[in-house]
């Protein structure tokens, strides 16, 4: 009986270690968390990123290239979370995998590549006839990021 115990102590500890350390996003603080790429101040809702790495480390950024421009010096199935501000919902974010992208020259982004994140095909191309530019997604951004 009591070995049963103790290796019922044992599974709990193990278990709760291992739901312990599950990678989770933290909320960015707005006007006080700085970009894990350039320094800068995160301030703009509407642009900002931020990956957290398997091991649970955050990095947040003010711009979503800036993001994809650290992660690209990374190996990136060290990453088990990518996020981007929703422009169409301010302060929202969303999987940047599955997030579709639009570089517009009327739309400025902090770091000045002109970059928007949304959570669906259909709100970015809304966007894109208001405004002018070109849709990506996340293969075909980093692609066109990594060309400059």
């Amino acid at each position: 009986m009591k070995k049963s115990f103790q290796k019922w102590v044992i599974g709990v500890i193990i278990l709760s270690t291992s739901l312990a350390c599950k990678p989770e996003p933290q909320a960015i603080e707005y006007g006080k968390d700085q970009c894990s790429f350039c320094k800068m101040n995160i301030v703009d809702k509407t642009h900002a990123a931020q990956y957290v790495t398997k091991k649970g480390k955050q990095f947040k950024f003010d711009a979503i290239e800036c993001m994809v421009n650290a992660a690209s010096e990374k190996d990136e199935q060290s990453i088990a979370i990518f996020l981007v501000a929703d422009y169409g919902n301010p302060g929202q974010m969303i999987d940047a995998l599955k997030a579709t992208y639009l570089i517009s020259k009327e739309i400025k982004s902090p770091m000045g590549a002109n970059l928007s994140a949304l959570s669906s095909k259909e709100k970015a191309e809304e966007l894109k006839q208001q405004y002018g530019g070109q849709l990506y997604s996340w293969e075909s951004l980093k692609q066109k990021l990594s060309d400059k």
